[in-house]
């Protein structure tokens, strides 16, 4: 780097870090660690463990944010230091210093400001997501399996465990349904920003006459709840139906009613798990299906009445992709709500979509 270009970077950095002061209020978070502190001195704070566990974990949460915050512009001084030396005297060592200094001060800013936009409730949880192929049969349900692939790999670069809870085979190939447990730190953080129609065109390799087809699939992703969430799940409401599971498996499993299908009766809402062999561990894997389920659709509830609050009448449903997966007569991936893109769909089919969770979330700030 030049001289210009040093001075570039420290402008830029300097500015995201303003920014970052603004939006964090740091004043503030610190007036609250004080009245947290102080409430642990409290007589009596221990005597209830759930509510001093939430006060300490607020305090706790509030302290990291603060100091790491405070040793990035600390960094950021330090790094200023070095300059004002190098400009005294040349040094290339100096220079190095400085210039990986300037790297890893840049890529510890990013990694903040990701931490930022992970802040919302239940991001931290793991996450469950379903597929389900729209209208066009052998096409969309084949779409369905490689989005399969594409989170698969994705989580698996990340060092994330998934777990398929339920799969339905398609009738030539790809599927008809599936359901996984993706299990990390942020999973639900991350995936959340995939959830809706996801659109495919391509030649299609099932036209013996090479036409090119456009397919849809639908991605749903909610957060797995916690025991002590209170979503409210009455006996009384619920249908449990037992089958046998289908597909591979094994003998135990496709001649025992394993399977478990749970409906809710008020709502209409069916879920159903078949990975176990232990119908026992499936209805508790179905359960918090639902329960997870029940409370996004709670969720989607209060954001469409303040969506009608506030005169947004954009339409959530399956006619709104939110982003295009184009093999032909080009080779391109476009997300609608950003506008980001790739030209690279192969690297993107292979799990390479960190790029489109990013902007996505930037975007929610902006």
């Amino acid at each position: 780097m030049d001289s210009a270009e040093i001075k570039t970077e420290f402008t830029t950095m300097a500015n995201r870090l303003a920014e970052f002061r603004g939006s964090l209020d740091l004043e503030a978070k610190e007036s609250r660690i004080k009245e947290l502190e102080e409430e642990m001195t409290f007589p009596g704070f221990w005597d209830n463990p759930d509510a001093s566990k939430e006060v300490i974990d607020e305090t706790n949460a509030l302290k990291e944010t603060a100091h790491t915050f405070r040793e990035l512009e600390e960094e950021l001084e330090n790094l200023k230091v070095t300059q004002e030396l190098l400009q005294e005297e040349e040094d290339e060592e100096l220079r190095e210093d400085l210039e990986q200094g300037i790297r890893s001060l840049s890529e510890k800013i990013n990694q903040f400001e990701l931490k930022m936009l992970l802040s919302d409730p239940h991001d931290e949880k793991d996450a469950i997501l379903e597929i389900h192929p729209g209208a066009g049969g052998t096409e969309s349900q084949d779409w369905a399996q490689m989005l399969l692939r594409m989170y698969t790999r994705w989580a698996e670069k990340r060092k994330f465990k998934v777990e398929k809870l339920n799969y339905l085979p398609g009738d030539e190939a790809g599927l008809k349904s599936v359901t996984l447990l993706i299990k990390g730190q942020d999973a639900y953080g991350h995936l959340k920003a995939e959830k809706g129609v996801h659109r495919l065109v391509r030649i299609s390799p099932f036209d013996s006459s090479g036409r090119r087809h456009t397919s849809f699939a639908s991605c749903e992703v909610m957060p797995e709840m916690d025991e002590d969430v209170n979503i409210e799940v009455a006996a009384e409401d619920l249908k449990i139906d037992t089958y046998r599971a289908s597909g591979a498996g094994g003998q135990h499993v496709n001649t025992t009613d394993s399977a478990v299908r749970i409906t809710h009766i008020p709502t209409n809402t069916v879920v159903q798990c078949q990975n176990e062999r232990s119908q026992i561990k499936n209805r508790e894997h179905a359960m918090k299906m639902l329960r997870a389920r029940l409370y996004q659709q709670e969720l989607e509830r209060q954001q469409q009445e303040l969506d009608e609050l506030r005169g947004n009448q954009s339409e959530i449903g399956w006619g709104s992709q939110i982003r295009s997966y184009v093999f032909h007569p080009y080779n391109m991936v476009k997300d609608h709500r950003t506008n980001y893109e790739v030209g690279n769909s192969e690297a993107v089919m292979d799990g390479a979509i960190d790029v489109f969770i990013d902007a996505y979330l930037r975007s929610r700030i902006t």
